[in-house]
């Protein structure tokens, strides 16, 4: 299976590339093929909601930006997995950014989906699961689980294991 991570931390060693890491490793062991992006550190911007690519642009965006690194990832996965720390009660803005630009593919191929969500606090994911459950319920896409942690167990190793054995579940 075709798997693409988009990555929105800008932290490149932090908490959530640790997650993602795991992840893969679980998934690689089973012979899937996982691409991270990592849209935390890349250049794009947000929806301008110009309507070029539902008029002109044929599903292409305007915008000429790290997006274009995206978008041919997503058209060829069969599963996303959105990992983001949260940062008050959001996913991180670069990852919002990316996000917003589906618009211009209305629906990303992937029909399987998953989060992975890191914290310095609990209860504060309410607002992005709402998000994360109404993408999917638009595009008709599987939630195959939702990785919350918070605090102290973000770090640990049952928190690495319980990801790695994800990916080597699919």
């Amino acid at each position: 299976m075709k798997i693409t991570v988009l990555n929105g931390s800008p932290r490149t060693k932090g908490n959530t590339a640790a997650l993602i890491a795991a992840f893969t490793e679980g998934a690689e062991s089973k012979g899937h093929e996982v691409t991270v992006l990592p849209v935390g550190t890349m250049k794009i911007g947000g929806c301008r909601g110009c309507e070029y690519c539902h008029t002109k642009g044929g599903g292409t965006c305007v915008q000429k930006d790290d997006m274009e690194q995206v978008y041919p990832a997503l058209a060829e996965s069969e599963l996303v997995v959105l990992a983001s720390p949260v940062y008050y009660f959001g996913l991180t803005g670069q990852l919002q950014s990316a996000v917003s630009r589906f618009y211009a593919v209305m629906a990303p191929a992937a029909k399987k989906w998953a989060l992975i969500l890191t914290s310095g606090s609990p209860n504060v994911y309410a607002a992005i699961e709402a998000q994360y459950k109404g993408i999917l319920n638009f595009i008709q896409a599987q939630d195959l689980g939702i990785f919350e942690y918070n605090g102290k167990q973000v770090g640990t190793e049952a928190a690495l294991r319980e990801v790695r054995d994800f990916g080597a579940s699919l």
